[in-house]
């Protein structure tokens, strides 16, 4: 946009100077002070332009003759602070005449100084429209009190309080649209929905017909206008089924409605909706519970395409050209502010079911939330941001003229010349470029968001045919984007086009079809083997119930059917989950990575939770859609293996953080608690390490400790926390729709899976100091508190450093840990060359040096333990153990190993060959930053050597262990 077309500040000049003088004189001849006023520049200057530009605020300014000057020595703030202490004190017994004249007198004046502080250049547009609405709300909120007080007067409901007769009322104003979101213009409709419930105390059987008494005098109370003005026009028509429903909807009702017929506007609508008057918390209890309705868990881009068609019909009846201003309509015209509103509400209610931060009424912070979260581009968003301020000061200014419900520029090149006047613009021409460029600006923005067509090219898609060979035209096509059987694709392409399968037999889903196939097809094409890809997504399809949400998610996103199909072509796991799980595409379109930081968002999405049950279902739903995201940006080699290690760990930090409190909760509503009880969840292994790889178990350990006192209400302490781990283990693994949360893996806790589930503290310090073995304290040296009760983690952490410090030999260290090799060779042999754990020099190996040399020369300063292998050999080489080259080595090999191992879990080839797909394949190589299969071997001898060569040379040569012995205590 060109800002320096932008209005200036301050009042505008009058466009009518004979208007302007003749309403300055009026004004002084109201009295001394108001002459003094006029006299004055700033007086002056304020009443030029209402005089000269709006009749309806010099009307309003003759009535209100102190609130001009009051404006200019106070600000707005002040009167607006009087304004509603006036409604709030009211006296809600007072005669209907009475309350009328109040809501009207506060009105006139609340109106007048909100807008002297806009034409000023006092208030943004933020500023007006919030103060707008929370006179509406007031206004609101005092016509209830009366009506409500007067029917508990008359024995019709009986109030729990008839001093405050909204409170405990159970019935509720919703605010919509713009006053729903604190963003009301001058001369908005206010859009209401009247709740209330029946079934309440308050109400008698007959109460439906005294609700629709109370909404009929409700509306006239607010909307007729007299001699004293009006206060707002009220539109009732956003409640369920306006035509079939009463004014005053039952709770019951509305439920009922919403969980069976609601449609997307009403989503849309309900996006905005707050409580404003009445009993708040029976309004905030219901939108609570049509919460799901507004928000889908699953991402429907099928409400893309739904909000676009509205907009279409209203472009129907209006057909603006591009640098004609005249007669533009600035809310429902081409980039006006229907076409922002329309681009935030539906990247809203796309994305705010997974993303509550995201549930944002009002458009300047939602935009500011988009563009932060990633959903629209950060310039984008500012454009947008900048416009709707534009534009909804144009819209102030043509309403202020003379209180008209109006979006309409003017028609004539005279009103036109006028009105650039009042917005503070030298000439017509001036301001018709710049509302002009602001328009563009939206329009350009909002017809790339909706108007996409990834299936648009010069080929269009080609046609199969009906039956038989393939014909040529098509055969020829297919092979040139790079796929080997024509034939088979031209068969597939007539079952989904004859609406065989499931998901493509409406009409709809088939439309949609056709628009991607050209994108779909030459994504495909791109893939090592697209046949192989083709048939991934064919049977991804077969596996869906309705295709329209899948199928309009591929139309909005055209780099979705890139990213699919490089998943589709390179990694059977992932297409294979895909296929059960279309949801999984979620986490392919958001473009912020949420696992940097899971935490947060996973506290945003348990909040919903009720109970333990559906805290477990939110939880695999979310780390599968992350596991997932995290194998497709690694296989996409968006981000590093090793930086997916960290972020796979973090995940499961998050999880089992959020995971601990709620299990302790549900256990201690069933079995009591127990007075001073500790627990913590103790990582070990990989997650211990921040190392975890694709589909990595959790090696944990669970500590408990309690006052020696302490009792449990029903369980003594030890069964009681013995039964809490298990809770804890079930809850963990136990399988849902999206399968476990994680396997767990309990063997690397004090003796093993001998051992009980949890020890106390004590126990692990009493076994640690005598009775552990080599292996467990390797293992330790990975420890770290994942989880855990207040104040527990750092006293278990001193433990783990104080059970690392025990002084044992470092001859036994080495020869232990070089016995134990030797046996996980003999007994555990590796089940092909590339079992990278297993083998040879391999990932075990690499993980005994940082083990065993950091017992040996760390057990008298548990300080520099390190549990990342990464970490460890670099404090090692730190100390002098290992000199920089070998650290150096050892670091390398340790990244190619974790490198490879995670692109072979992600693509599903556990053992690569030559002649292994070169989808599969391909993934590995570029990992292993090897150009070919000879190089990826040559690579992982290489690094075997270098990881044996180390091992002999601090620890032993395990091959001359004939008869490995045990480990030593």
């Amino acid at each position: 946009m060109n800002e320096f077309l932008a209005p200036a500040s301050g009042f505008p000049p009058p466009a009518d100077t004979r208007a302007a003088a003749s309403f300055v004189a009026d004004f002084a001849a109201i009295g001394a002070a108001a002459r003094r006023f006029a006299d004055a520049a700033p007086g002056r200057a304020l009443l030029d332009c209402l005089g000269g530009n709006a009749p309806h605020l010099a009307h309003l300014a003759l009535r209100e003759s102190d609130i001009p000057p009051r404006v200019l020595a106070e600000g707005a703030g002040p009167v607006m602070d009087e304004a509603l202490a006036l409604l709030r004190e009211a006296d809600p017994l007072a005669t209907r005449a009475a309350i009328g004249r109040i809501l009207r007198e506060v009105k006139r004046r609340a109106a007048l100084a909100i807008a002297l502080a806009d034409l000023s250049g006092a208030w943004g547009v933020e500023q007006v429209t919030a103060a707008l609405s929370d006179l509406a709300d007031a206004s609101i909120g005092l016509a209830l009190r009366h009506l409500l007080r007067h029917l508990h007067e008359r024995g019709t409901i009986s109030l729990p309080d008839p001093a405050d007769p909204e409170r405990a009322s159970r019935f509720a104003v919703l605010g919509m649209g713009k006053l729903g979101a604190r963003e009301l213009n001058y001369s908005s409709d206010i859009d209401l929905v009247l709740l209330f419930d029946p079934s309440s105390s308050v109400y008698r059987d007959d109460s439906q017909s005294a609700m629709a008494r109370l909404a009929r005098d409700l509306v006239p109370l607010l909307t007729e206008r007299d001699a004293d003005g009006m206060v707002f026009r009220v539109d009732l028509r956003l409640r369920p089924d306006p035509a079939a429903t009463p004014p005053v909807v039952s709770l019951a009702a509305a439920l009922s409605y919403y969980e069976s017929q609601g449609r997307t506007w009403e989503r849309a609508a309900f996006s905005k909706a707050r409580p404003v008057a009445g009993d708040r918390d029976f309004g905030a209890s219901f939108l609570e519970q049509i919460r799901p309705f507004i928000w889908r868990r699953n991402l429907d881009f099928a409400a893309v395409a739904e909000i676009h068609e509205m907009k279409r019909r209203i472009d129907q009846r209006r057909r603006d050209a591009p640098g004609r201003i005249a007669g533009r309509d600035v809310k429902l015209g081409r980039g006006g502010i229907r076409e922002i509103e329309f681009i935030v509400q539906t990247l809203e209610l796309v994305w705010g079911g997974h993303e509550p931060a995201l549930r944002i009424p009002a458009t300047l912070p939602a935009l500011r939330a988009l563009a932060a979260a990633g959903h629209l581009p950060r310039a984008a968003a500012r454009d947008l941001a900048a416009a709707y301020r534009a534009l909804r000061q144009v819209e102030h200014r043509l309403q202020m003229v003379e209180d008209r419900q109006t979006h309409t520029l003017p028609e004539t090149e005279a009103g036109l010349a006028r009105f650039a006047t009042f917005m503070n613009m030298p000439d017509a021409a001036r301001f018709a470029a710049w509302l002009d460029a602001v328009c563009e600006t939206v329009n350009a923005i909002f017809a790339d968001f909706f108007d996409t067509d990834p299936g648009s090219g010069k080929d269009g898609a080609p046609d199969p045919g009906e039956s038989g060979a393939a014909p040529d035209a098509f055969a020829g096509q297919a092979q040139s984007l790079g796929f080997a059987d024509p034939q088979h694709l031209a068969v597939r392409l007539r079952l989904w086009r004859n609406g065989t399968l499931p998901a493509l037999r409406t009409a709809r889903a088939r439309e949609l079809l056709d628009s991607i196939m050209p994108a779909l097809l030459r994504a495909l094409g791109r893939q090592t083997d697209p046949d192989l890809a083709f048939r991934r997504f064919d049977r991804m399809l077969e596996r869906q119930s309705a295709g329209v949400s899948l199928l309009s998610l591929f139309q909005h996103n055209p780099a979705l059917l890139d990213r699919l199909a490089t998943v589709l072509g390179a990694a059977p796991p992932l297409a294979d989950h895909l296929a059960s799980n279309p949801g999984a595409l979620d986490a392919l379109l958001a473009p912020v990575a949420r696992f940097t930081r899971p935490g947060p968002a996973l506290r945003r999405l348990l909040r919903d939770a009720a109970d333990l049950e559906t805290a477990l279902d939110t939880l695999r739903r979310f780390v599968r859609r992350e596991e997932f995201h995290l194998a497709v940006a690694t296989l996409e080699r968006r981000i590093s293996a090793d930086q997916a290690s960290l972020w796979r760990t973090d995940l499961a930090d998050a999880a089992l953080a959020a995971l601990l409190p709620r299990v302790m909760a549900d256990f201690a509503a069933r079995h009591g608690r127990v007075r001073g009880g500790r627990f913590a969840i103790v990582a070990l292994g990989r997650v211990g390490a921040r190392e975890m790889q694709p589909g990595s178990d959790l090696d944990l350990m669970l500590i408990y400790d309690h006052p020696p006192e302490a009792a449990a209400a029903r369980l003594p302490p030890s069964q009681y926390f013995l039964r809490l781990a298990h809770a804890l283990v079930a809850a963990i693994t136990a399988p849902g729709a999206e399968g476990a949360i994680y396997a767990v893996d309990m063997r690397l806790r004090p003796s093993g899976n001998k051992g009980p589930v949890a020890v106390s503290l004590a126990a692990f310090r009493r076994y640690h100091a005598e009775e552990a073995w080599t292996w467990e304290r390797l293992a330790l040296t990975r420890a770290r508190v994942l989880a855990a009760t207040r104040g527990f983690a750092p006293v278990v952490d001193a433990e783990i450093r104080a059970a690392l410090a025990r002084d044992i030999p470092p001859a036994t260290t080495c020869a232990d840990t070089v016995a134990m090799r030797a046996r996980l060779a003999r007994d555990a042999p590796p089940a092909g060359p590339f079992d990278l754990k297993h083998r040879a020099g391999g990932m075990m190996e690499l993980g005994f040096i940082a083990e065993a040399l950091q017992l040996v020369h760390f057990r008298g300063a548990p300080s520099r333990f390190r549990q990342r292998t990464a970490e460890a050999l670099a404090e090692l080489e730190a100390c002098g153990a290992l000199d920089p080259a070998e650290a150096g080595a050892l670091a390398a090999a340790d990244r190619w190993y974790r490198a490879v191992q995670a692109m072979r879990r992600i693509t599903g080839l556990a053992d690569p060959r030559p002649d292994s797909p070169k989808s599969a394949l391909a993934p590995i190589l570029a990992a292993a930053g090897a150009l070919d299969f000879d190089g990826i071997i040559a690579t992982m001898e290489a690094q075997a050597a270098v990881v044996r060569t180390s091992f002999v040379r601090h620890l032993g040569d395990p091959r001359g262990i004939t008869n490995p012995r045990g480990d030593t205590a």
